[in-house]
């Protein structure tokens, strides 16, 4: 099934990213599921597939190899595999339920659920249903009201325990995002659950499990086809500059050492550090460029694939990097490279330590689950500790297997700095191209009656959002990073022009002479998505006379009104008559 959906997303035009650990299974990779390959890191020869496995063993990801020539025909050898252990996906026997979870194009999400439904045929396929459940808090709430109601007044003991009695209970019901379920040949859905609308929607087309889903995790097969910017962007990528994320020449040592330098300078972007007030040139780029994790940059300065597959996996874990590593980091317990950042890091390290096969494997999946971190009220079992304890483990190691709450597998760490590679090579090489589709991503928080200016201003208001109550703050914190990669957009010689009444788009940042950004209609306050269809579906008619004729056209008068405090329509008169005098001169 994953097979044929991501074969019919390449054949669309769109690059699907993998998730979870199905990048372990090199079965996978030669299947065309993922792009992960789990191999050790080797070389190969794209002319006469000559192959090479005997590398220098301190490397442990292929696309940090140096270049080399092909010893058999002088072609510069492809270099690839990311020494991922393919336990982590089925198992050390062979007996872990497996789970393919797949990134697809937010925009092809619905195609691609409709090809499932295709596969399988309508009466076949249903969406995973969830359950809301009513909250602690909402339970108090509920008591509160009804003795409130009734003129009762209970003790605080007694509120607490009828609250405790409904905490839990179903109160409404609605569909996963990406989740659908597969009815086996045979079987009648109603053999394994009753189905109905999303939160009884009688109106709603959709057809959800009426059970969480989970009460049927090992009965049915549930398909995980989430929608995901990165391969939106990529696409739109594509289609400015006709280069295919696949063809992005990461193999290319020069493109590579440049791509790798914004991890830990802005100099590839032809900026200091001084300039751009940022000490890296992340911002913007899928994973790496929010503050949190740039601050993880500037403490590891990583200069290789492998390092920032480790960045990405401490970012997206809980209870893994502050507190936790970044403490035995700092304190000089170990470095990066050694350091627990996927789940894959404790089986590897444990079995390097003596640790017994299938006990490390056992370990990873206790403590990536966080079953092992104390705060959470857990603990490692004493076979465990004695496991461990009785190779050496050193203390730290054992310190931060106490604390994880969940772990990131490294086949995902994987698949998401490579689509960050692939991004960043854009933003070094076709910048117009870069900041159109950065832009047209985060199009919710631009602004196109105020933003369209230069940097002075748009530090004045990061100023005014810094200057926030923190609660008001963190609401603006998406145009708040918008803002410093405007800023960075503006000290590289891009600018954003002036919505234009006939040029702009509806909804797409248009690129002129690859230096200007048009920004859409649709991007000034007030003026929606449909409006902005309406009005370059009426402009096609001809050009306007005056404010009037607009509304005369059917464009609404608050769209006009909005257009015209955004000075798109300084040109046009209020009304089409005209006045002898007038028509004289």
């Amino acid at each position: 099934i994953a097979v044929k959906l991501v074969a019919k997303s390449l054949s669309d035009g769109y690059i699907v990213g993998s998730r979870g650990s199905v990048g372990s299974s090199f079965v996978a990779k030669l299947a065309g599921i993922t792009e992960v390959d789990a191999l050790p890191p080797y070389y190969a020869c794209p002319k006469c597939k000559h192959y090479e496995f005997d590398v220098p063993k301190e490397y442990t990801c292929g696309l940090d190899l140096p270049p080399k020539n092909c010893p058999e025909c002088g072609t510069l050898m492809i270099k690839d595999g990311f020494n991922i252990p393919f336990e982590v996906f089925l198992g050390f026997k062979g007996d872990k339920v497996p789970d393919i979870d797949l990134n697809f194009s937010g925009v092809y999400q619905p195609r691609a659920h409709q090809y499932v439904k295709d596969l399988f045929g309508e009466e076949n396929v249903f969406r995973a249903g969830t359950m809301g459940t009513v909250a602690e808090k909402t339970a108090y709430g509920y008591v509160l009201k009804y003795e409130e109601e009734r003129g009762l007044n209970s003790p605080r003991a007694e509120r607490e325990r009828l609250a405790r009695g409904i905490t839990g209970v179903k109160r409404t019901t609605g569909q996963h995002p990406a989740g659908m379920v597969v009815l086996p040949k045979g079987y009648e859905i109603y053999q394994f659950t009753a189905i109905q609308h999303p939160a009884d929607d009688v109106n709603s087309e959709t057809i959800t499990t009426h059970y969480d889903f989970t009460s049927m995790h090992d009965v049915l097969v549930k398909l995980d086809i989430l929608g995901h910017d990165d391969p939106t962007m990529l696409r739109n990528l594509q289609d400015l500059t006709g280069i295919k994320p696949q063809d992005v020449p990461l193999n290319d040592p020069d493109v590579f050492k440049s791509i790798i330098s914004l991890f830990s300078s802005p100099k590839a972007l032809g900026l200091t550090e001084e300039q751009l007030g940022v000490p890296t040139g992340t911002l913007g780029i899928p994973e790496f460029g929010t503050k949190f994790v740039r601050g993880m940059l500037v403490d590891t300065r990583p200069s290789s694939m492998e390092e920032l597959i480790r960045i990405s996996g401490l970012s997206h874990g809980t209870a893994v990097w502050l507190g936790n590593i970044q403490d035995i980091l700092k304190a000089g317990l170990t470095d990066l490279k050694h350091a627990i950042c996927t789940r894959d890091d404790i089986m590897n390290q444990l079995m390097d330590y003596g640790v017994e096969p299938k006990m490390a494997f056992t370990i990873m999946e206790f403590v990536r689950k966080g079953k092992g971190a104390i705060a959470k009220g857990g603990d490692l079992k004493p076979d465990m500790l004695e496991a461990m304890q009785a190779v050496n483990t050193p203390d730290w190691f054992i310190g931060a297997c106490r604390k994880i709450e969940y772990m990131f597998p490294k086949a995902h760490a994987v698949a998401y700095v490579t689509m960050a590679l692939r991004i960043a090579y854009f933003k070094v090489f076709y910048p117009g191209a870069y900041y159109s589709c950065f832009l047209f991503r985060n199009a919710e928080d631009f602004n196109g009656a105020t933003m369209v200016c230069g940097v002075p201003q748009l530090k004045s208001r990061m100023t005014e959002i810094e200057e926030m109550e923190k609660e008001e703050r963190e609401r603006h914190d998406g145009e708040y990073s918008l803002l410093e990669s405007m800023i960075e957009m503006n000290l590289r010689g891009i600018t954003v022009l002036p919505v234009d009444l006939y040029k702009s788009d509806a909804e797409k940042f248009l690129l002129v002479d690859d230096t200007y950004i048009l920004p859409p209609l649709s991007s000034l306050p007030g003026l929606g998505l449909n409006a902005a269809i309406n009005l370059t579906k009426v402009r096609e008619e001809g050009k306007f006379i005056s404010r009037e004729d607009m509304v005369r056209r059917k464009v609404g008068k608050a769209v006009v009104e909005t257009l015209a405090n955004a000075g798109c329509l300084n040109d046009l008169p209020e009304t089409s008559q005209v006045s002898l005098f007038e028509f004289a001169f």
